[in-house]
């Protein structure tokens, strides 16, 4: 293709999509990290995936593939190595006659396009696809799966010694099978990783979007190792096996930091191991793309620009609470606030805010950590969780002597979050007074962009839902690709109850009523319920109604 040779960077310019300025950084990136300019380009997020695609097949000439959507013959995998793949962030497409059209991050690579046809011994046509999808046939077809078995094949560890101390070698096959199955995780967008002894085999899953799926099965003999080999890499005592532990590493993937949480059990078949993966750099998410209702959204945004009081989250563990107050702090994060936290972990770090961590071990706890942040001259503060009247007592005074105050609280609902301060040892009085107003929240899996379709609901559910009834909507659902696992969906989303104190939930509050009374006063302010604003996102297309009943619990 003669078009081909157009100047990449000066199109870049000519388009509008980036200035000059702009390329000098992606390239100065580039000669650092030894990467391309459009791979700088994504990496920098100076462009999106879908931005870059566009450009290159529009203004480049440069054929796009839908990876998601595409079966690749084991034949054709055959002609590039895994490590090949890995390296460069190309997948073979199909041969025809002497030409292997493949994939590629960025067709303007001319170092992998070498290599390959080099390695390939055909002549190659090089076709654009995103990262993403790059990164997802890779894993699906040269993965954790298929390197399995060479990596089985060279660990020697036989039945009898299960009880020796296990091979830890750096570069052992325990190693590199450790590190394959966290490093497919994080490009699976797990949040965790469990590896669950049982009689015959480990049983190693992922939770994908809140739901845990089945990535591989290793056999028993392998799981001392593999605990061992955990248990080094996060300063665990490898000699202790009947007592719970908890330790953290971190594990570097394409420039990113992962802050690796461990937590060990033992069971009857010996140690379980759960991995929490935390992105410390990962993408902030705005107030706006929370998934708030646009009523929801400037309710909470009057809510943290108050000057003073307490702002709770409440919700189960994994419900997205973090995430909301992070959103929320970068939100009204100027030059002329102090904002501190005090958080179990850190799980992102923000700019321009100091975030501290507490530290069991050296008695550092939410409640004396607290007040010494009170002597740092704060005007907002986060605290992780309230757990304790210790903890809850100095937040509602901070709040009370004019401090904004954000935290979170383990309720099913909104309005229980009031009556659990009580339950605590909270005087009713001073939390009316300092509340300023409560969240609740849950995450929703959202439909596969990929594979969304109508469909139609059964004429009963609508008539059984007075939501839908006696209104026209569409309905849609994920029918299952490559991209979301077959699952239907992919990503997440919130879904939201919030209200601010009034003079009737104070007096409530004050009263020791029930959370059933002060939700009937919240609901009279208009508030919706999370089951109310799930259907909305039913009716919007980002969900479906089996998703929304499946995280609010109702029949």
């Amino acid at each position: 293709m003669t078009e081909k040779k157009r100047d990449l960077r000066k199109a870049f310019v000519e388009c509008g999509l980036l200035t000059e300025e702009q390329i000098k950084e992606a390239v100065k990136e580039g000669q650092k990290t030894g990467e391309t300019l459009i791979k700088s380009i994504i990496k920098k997020r100076l462009l999106d995936e879908k931005t870059v695609i566009k450009f290159l097949e529009e203004e480049m000439y440069i054929p796009h593939i839908n990876l998601s959507s595409y079966l690749i013959d084991q034949k054709t995998l055959s002609y590039i190595t895994p490590e090949t793949a890995k390296k460069y962030g190309v997948i073979p497409l199909f041969l025809v006659g002497n030409s292997l059209s493949i994939g590629m991050i960025d067709p303007f690579d001319i170092k992998a396009i070498d290599d390959v046809r080099r390695e390939s011994k055909f002549d190659v046509e090089a076709m654009a696809a995103t990262p993403s999808e790059i990164n997802q046939a890779i894993m699906q077809y040269y993965g954790v799966s298929g390197t399995l078995e060479e990596l089985l094949a060279e660990v020697s560890v036989p039945e009898s010694s299960k009880s020796d101390v296990p091979q830890i070698e750096e570069e052992s096959p325990v190693s590199k099978l450790v590190n394959l199955v966290v490093t497919q995780a994080i490009q699976e967008r797990a949040s965790d990783i469990h590896i669950e002894p049982e009689e015959h085999r480990v049983r190693i899953r992922y939770r994908i979007d809140g739901i845990l799926q089945e990535a591989s099965s290793p056999p028993s003999h392998l799981h001392a190792s593999l605990v061992s080999r955990i248990k080094i890499m996060s300063a665990l005592d490898i000699a202790e096996s009947r007592i719970p532990q908890d330790g953290r590493f971190s594990y570097n993937i394409e420039g990113r930091d992962i802050d690796v949480r461990v937590s060990t059990c033992p069971t009857i078949h010996g140690e379980a191991v759960v991995l929490r993966l935390l992105d410390k750099h990962g993408m902030l998410l705005s107030l706006k793309d929370m998934g708030f209702a646009p009523e929801n959204l400037k309710l909470f945004q009057t809510m943290i620009k108050h000057p003073y009081g307490v702002i709770l989250v409440t919700g189960p563990t994994g419900s997205g609470k973090t995430t909301t107050l992070y959103a929320a702090l970068t939100d009204i994060n100027t030059p002329d606030r102090n904002i501190l936290t005090i958080e179990d972990p850190v799980e992102y770090e923000l700019p321009g805010i100091r975030q501290s961590q507490v530290n069991p071990k050296a008695g550092l706890i939410f409640g004396t950590a607290l007040r010494s942040l009170m002597r740092q001259d704060p005007d907002v503060i986060l605290v992780g969780e309230i757990r304790d009247l210790e903890t809850s007592g100095v937040a509602i005074e901070a709040a009370l002597t004019g401090h904004l105050v954000f935290s979170t609280l383990h309720t099913n609902d909104a309005a229980g979050a009031l009556t659990r301060l009580t339950d605590m040892g909270v005087e009713p009085f001073l939390t009316s007074s300092a509340t300023v107003g409560v969240v609740a929240q849950r995450l929703i899996r959202k439909i596969c962009d990929n594979c969304k379709e109508e469909i139609k609901l059964p004429g009963k559910i609508i008539e059984d839902i007075p939501f839908f009834k006696d209104k026209k909507f569409k309905f849609y659902h994920g029918k299952g690709c490559n991209a979301c696992r077959d699952t239907g969906y992919r990503g997440r989303t919130g879904i939201f109850e919030m209200f601010t104190m009034n003079e009737e939930v104070r007096q409530l509050v004050i009263a020791r009523q029930s959370t059933s009374r002060i939700k009937e006063a919240a609901l009279k302010t208009g508030m919706k319920t999370l089951y109310e604003d799930g259907l909305l996102k039913v009716t919007q297309g980002v969900t479906t109604l089996d998703e929304v009943m499946r995280v609010t619990q109702l029949d």
